[in-house]
């Protein structure tokens, strides 16, 4: 829950601040790694899905830091230009490494976070912000509708493990689209595939399981992948 996590304020830089909520792993062990999961376009680090993700895997090992992006923190709707996404992503990672005290971070987030954390695990100073793996919650692969207009040019750069969950209904691109823009990335994919998921991992609601019990399964995935990487 909110209320559990830890409210940190994080200068992205001389002139603006944003918060962050930290979700310490529960028990204590030098295996753990980072997580540092950034929130989608049209929703804060406060909603129901980033909560639920957060919690769930701090229970499962997992520290995780989300934050807000700087459009979001001004209560602004339209997210900012990509650079001004990157630099507060960096700014974070930053403050998620002096938190945590863990060598490995691992980037992400939900469909436009997660888009914004590739651009920084394909940027020249991935190895320097010390990444190492991406966990993408429904890459936003193209506009709904717009099946020509990929996001996928800088894919080819990543060099780091990721692990991609996608729903199999998801109208900004299915698994079948994003298999042969996997075939172009240099490093490993791991390719999980939430059988009837919408964009947000979702069931249909007539679907046998509820979003919690899909949601906790990819909770799951995710906790299980991290430390082999």
């Amino acid at each position: 829950m909110v209320d559990a996590a830890e409210s940190l304020t994080i200068a992205v830089n001389d002139r603006e601040r944003t918060t962050a909520l930290a979700y310490p792993a529960a028990g204590e062990s030098d295996g753990h790694a980072t997580l540092v999961l950034a929130h989608g376009a049209g929703a804060p680090q406060q909603s129901g899905f980033m909560v639920a993700f957060a919690s769930g895997l701090a229970s499962r090992g997992v520290d995780v830091l989300t934050f807000n992006f700087l459009y979001t923190e001004q209560r602004r709707r339209l997210p900012d230009r990509t650079d001004r996404l990157e630099a507060c992503y960096r700014a974070v990672i930053a403050t998620a490494r002096k938190r945590f005290r863990r060598e490995r971070i691992f980037i992400g987030g939900k469909s436009m976070g997660g888009r914004i954390a590739t651009h920084l695990a394909a940027s020249d100073d991935a190895s320097a912000l010390g990444i190492a793996g991406v966990v993408l919650l429904g890459y936003p692969l193209h506009p709904p509708g717009k099946p020509g207009q990929l996001r996928t040019a800088h894919l080819r750069r990543i060099a780091v493990p990721m692990l991609i969950v996608q729903g199999s209904r998801d109208a900004f691109g299915t698994p079948d689209e994003l298999r042969p823009v996997i075939e172009t990335v240099p490093g490993p994919v791991t390719l999980h595939v939430v059988e009837g998921g919408d964009h947000s991992l979702a069931p249909p609601k007539r679907g046998g399981a509820t979003t919690e019990q899909v949601h906790a399964a990819v909770q799951d995935v995710i906790a299980a992948w991290i430390p082999v990487q």
